[in-house]
């Protein structure tokens, strides 16, 4: 699409270009002096389920029936090698009791063990007498960094009680008393602090990774910086206006969001910076008015800009279609943070473009033979000769050889798909945080000294309708179940019997998970054989194991959804774009043939090299939204530019000449947004860890196998189907009308 807006025009004359330049700080600076940073408003607990699954009908239940079992729960886990001592008991009690009688923030209630006798309360401890636990119970609304800041002020407690922190004590101590917050609301604070520490780390590093990168890659410092210039200067418009949105309720940002989102950002507005420096470059060799360059740069570069930033917003769209939070959560404050940042790349750097003019390359300044010439008149030199144009290896062997390319990619990237099908899955979340986190080390002593089920009941509830059921011993016949707590009747209805059930296994287990639908059908087997005929309708089950299978329930159909949505709404933006339903077909598939390699060599390398034995169920989908919406930007790019020369060419030279003009801008870009990916495994995080691998991956794959190799190889054999239904001067070849006749003022 040519620049019907007449951007080119704005951004580059001699006055508007310090004007847009100003507009861009000016709203920077009023946006973050009345609207706070995204990173104040971001939630860390929001509801990740919809209302119409199970276990979230089940918690509903139990907020009406059994107000105070909803409360959240935090498991301190007191510990001392040989055997905690009487002192060690009383001053746990002492520390149950001044929790009793003064109550820290948004704390709801604690087990009284102050209450119990010295020797009631040594029945509670583990079978060698080191051990025990003690519960502390919290409001469930209240957000982690909440719940962290009554959890802190119980450790200054139990310090001023004990004389010394136990908390802070190694948990293989031989000598001494050592404590640790476990439980869902010790491991959320601990998730969400793991999350916040790599913050810093990771903004560092994407941006020293993409400062390197740049130097290397142009030698310019002046060029290095100013992609980081205006990605952060958009990124100061981007982070209040999320905010305040977030801060009026018209969306919500989750923590994990922020630090995918930074990258995604860096990652694609440095790609986009990149593509109109390329060709700003290109034609300052040949346009002695550095005006008319960068108009004629942003005419031919705004449409690739355009049609990517479109395909990586309407990509991030489809998740509006999720049910599970974290999917759905992404889609508007993604799709909003890359428009803003296309629309950065589209204004503010050509303004600063505009402003530096040549001095942007220094000290490779490119010059017109004319003004080389002119240059070594000066310095009392001969006239340089006219450098021979690069040798294109990989155009060439595709012109002389495009079946064997073809087959050989093909197998290549098939070869990597097939072991896409041996990924394992987990959806247990305890799995992505390193086991030296405070609150897994508490749940490896729990599962060690007493049963890994203590950590998180299941709470089973049934509407016995007034009839005498022994569903206590049904539940406590199952092999998986080691303790059923005694039937608790509702508070407005008597006829509902709620259970606790420990189970023998990590409750946050694919294992124990996996057990939800065994354990509602033995239940309601004995509801049927009571004579209920509607026995589905009168078993609930809530917690965190039944959560976490419903997130695994959730994540399956999402991707049932939301994978083809994305497939047909890239699909229709090609062949709109294109005017070829040939060409849109076989760069979707192409992409995904990409996708399922990148998923099956992230395998190998996660499994066989980190020796993870599975990956988290969410990468799937996350990977494939960013491999499918990034990886068409470059086959675009070099399709584009194929089209484009075959209006006066033969195809054959037009893919050779094509595959060498895109060579060098997509593999610099495709090493810099796979770059910025892979600054996610710096992260404590086996979910961010996982997702930097394979969508890396997935890049590197994009940008040396299928768009240099591959897709070219594909259009060469096709010929003038390629084409079909569009012709071979279609309006795709207008897109770079503006740029091809600079090329030819130059010659």
């Amino acid at each position: 699409m040519k620049d019907r807006l007449g951007i080119h025009k704005w951004v580059a004359s001699p006055t508007t270009r310090w004007v847009t330049l100003l507009i861009w700080l000016v709203a920077a600076w009023l946006l973050n002096a009345l609207a706070p940073p995204i990173s104040k408003e971001v939630v860390n607990n929001a509801p990740p389920l919809p209302d119409t699954r199970p276990s979230v009908q089940a918690r509903e239940m139990v907020v009406r029936e059994y107000p105070n079992a909803e409360d959240a729960i935090a498991l301190i886990v007191w510990h001392r090698q040989g055997g905690l001592t009487d002192t060690d008991l009383q001053r746990i009690q002492q520390f149950t009791e001044r929790l009793s009688t003064h109550p820290v923030p948004y704390q709801t209630s604690v087990a009284p063990l102050h209450q119990m006798s010295l020797q009631a309360l040594k029945t509670k401890l583990s079978e060698d007498g080191s051990t025990i636990v003690s519960q502390v119970f919290f409001n469930k609304s209240a957000q982690s960094n909440e719940w962290k800041e009554g959890v802190d002020q119980a450790r200054e407690e139990a310090t001023v009680l004990f004389g010394s922190d136990p908390f802070t004590v190694a948990i293989d101590s031989s000598t001494d008393l050592n404590a640790r917050v476990t439980g869902p609301v010790g491991i959320q604070i601990d998730a969400t602090g793991v999350f916040a520490q790599a913050d810093k780390t990771l903004l560092f590093g994407t941006v020293l990774l993409v400062l390197v990168l740049l130097l290397l890659i142009y030698r310019s410092p002046i060029l290095a910086i100013l992609p980081l210039v205006a990605v952060g200067i958009a990124y100061l418009v981007i982070s209040p206006i999320l905010g305040w949105m977030v801060h009026g309720g018209m969306i919500t940002v989750e923590k994990q969001g922020i630090n995918i989102m930074t990258v995604l950002l860096f990652g694609a507005g440095t790609d986009y910076c990149l593509f109109l420096i390329y060709r700003f470059r290109q034609l300052l060799k040949t346009e002695p008015d550095k005006g008319k360059a960068l108009r004629g740069a942003i005419s031919g570069s705004s449409g690739a800009i355009a049609m990517s930033g479109l395909t990586v917003i309407l990509s991030l769209l489809a998740m509006i279609a999720a049910e599970y939070g974290s999917f759905r959560l992404l889609a508007a404050p993604f799709a909003i943070a890359i428009f803003i940042i296309g629309l950065a790349s589209l204004t503010l750097v050509p303004a600063l473009l505009a402003i530096m003019g040549r001095a942007s390359f220094w000290p490779f300044i490119p010059r017109t033979p004319e003004m080389l010439a002119e240059l070594a008149k000066s310095k009392g030199q001969s006239a340089p000769t006219a450098s021979k144009p690069s040798r294109n290896s990989s155009g060439s062997l595709i012109v002389r050889r495009p079946w064997l390319i073809m087959v050989l990619t093909c197998l290549i990237l098939g070869g990597f798909a097939v072991f896409s099908t041996q990924v394992k899955f987990t959806f247990d979340k305890l799995a992505m945080f390193p086991e030296t986190m405070a609150s897994l080390e508490g749940f490896s002593v729990i599962g060690e000294q007493f049963s890994p089920g203590d950590l998180a009941p299941v709470k089973v509830i049934v509407d016995t309708d007034g009839k005498d059921l022994d569903v206590a011993q049904t539940l406590a016949s199952l092999p998986y179940v080691t303790q059923v707590s005694e039937p608790q009747a509702g508070k407005t209805n008597p006829s509902i019997m709620a259970y606790d059930v420990r189970l023998n296994l990590n409750p946050y287990s694919m294992d124990a998970m996996n057990l939800i639908p065994e354990l509602r059908q033995s239940i309601e087997a004995t509801l049927l054989l009571s004579g209920d005929a509607n026995a589905a309708k009168h078993v609930w089950i809530s917690g965190e194991t039944a959560e976490q299978y419903d997130t695994k329930e959730t994540n399956i159909r999402d991707m049932r959804i939301i994978l083809p949505l994305i497939i047909v709404m890239i699909a229709t933006l090609l062949v709109m774009y294109l005017r070829s339903l040939i060409a849109a077909t076989y760069l979707i598939l192409t992409v995904l043939l990409s996708y399922l390699s990148a998923l099956g060599i992230g395998w190998l390398v996660l499994h066989h090299i980190l020796g993870m034995d599975a990956i988290q169920g969410t990468i799937p989908l996350y990977s494939f939204v960013f491999l499918i919406a990034l990886g068409e930007d470059y086959n675009i790019f070099v399709i584009s530019s194929i089209w484009k020369k075959s209006k006066r060419m033969p195809l054959k030279q037009a893919v050779l000449e094509g595959v060498g003009e895109t060579g060098s801008v997509i593999a610099s870009a495709g090493l810099i947004l796979a770059g910025t990916f892979a600054v996610l495994i710096m992260m404590p995080v086996q979910l961010m860890l996982q997702m930097g691998v394979i969508v890396a991956l997935g890049i590197l794959l994009d940008t040396f196998v299928v768009r240099p190799f591959l897709v070219p190889a594909i259009t060469l054999l096709l010929g003038k189907w390629a084409f079909w239904p569009g012709r071979r001067n279609s309006a795709l070849g207008s897109d770079f009308t503006s740029i091809e006749k600079q090329f030819e003022a130059g010659r």
